[in-house]
């Protein structure tokens, strides 16, 4: 329910175009990391993934739960509640390593949170945590980086940004482009493991700034 209704959504808050490498059948269990910069951004990763068949469970901030009809919703569908900063954040990795076993794709995101600017302008992933990495080594499961741009021109910013972002971009439709780039095995050791992990991220997502063409997030691809 949730990806297929994000996948006729998007549609109408932007223009979402979509490339892809992989050039083979991913294996039942395969972890989708993407890069994390707005509110805007599960939504419109998850109707890119829907595109190419693929409707993982999502790792997202436990508030979300709290929310009428879309908490049972997540609940429903087995998606994966993360309490933040707490005892009871490393449940989520023991969830995510359940359902890999049970053969579902998971989407997480590295960064473990949102960034800290304000403004619309896309930006490359900040740092990531080890929660990746040490899910790829203790399941075995393939990762796969998945670089998008554009969700931020839908929403981000103060509450009252958003809130205008969202009201104005069936109007505006700033184009959204995600980048789902090749399968790789991570190294075994987690700073390594989440470095690399960062790399491929980092790739893809300025594969992605590239197709969208923005000029200022052009600055961060030198």
């Amino acid at each position: 329910m949730l990806t297929r209704a994000a996948s006729v959504l998007v549609p109408l808050f932007g223009r979402l175009t979509v490339t892809s490498e992989l050039r083979m059948r991913l294996p039942a269990g395969t972890i989708f990391a993407a890069n994390h910069d707005s509110l805007a951004d599960p939504a419109v990763v998850l109707s890119a993934l829907r595109s190419l068949g693929v409707e993982p469970v999502v790792m997202a901030a436990a508030g979300l739960w709290r929310v009428p009809v879309l908490g049972r919703a997540l609940a429903r569908e087995g998606h994966i509640p993360v309490h933040r900063r707490s005892a009871r954040a490393a449940h989520a990795l023991d969830a995510a390593a359940e359902a890999l076993a049970g053969g579902r794709h998971v989407l997480l995101y590295g960064e473990g949170g949102l960034p800290g600017r304000r403004d619309a302008t896309p930006g490359p992933p900040e740092a990531f945590r080890s929660g990746l990495a040490r899910l790829a080594q203790t399941s075995g499961a393939l990762v796969v980086p998945v670089g998008h741009v554009g969700a931020r021109r839908i929403s981000s910013g103060s509450t009252a940004k958003q809130l205008a972002g969202v009201l104005t971009a069936p109007v505006r439709r700033p184009r959204c482009h995600v980048h789902v780039g090749a399968p790789l095995r991570l190294p075994t050791e987690a700073r390594t493991g989440t470095a690399a992990a960062r790399r491929a991220v980092t790739v893809a997502w300025r594969t992605a700034a590239r197709a969208v063409g923005d000029q200022e997030a052009q600055l961060h691809l030198v």
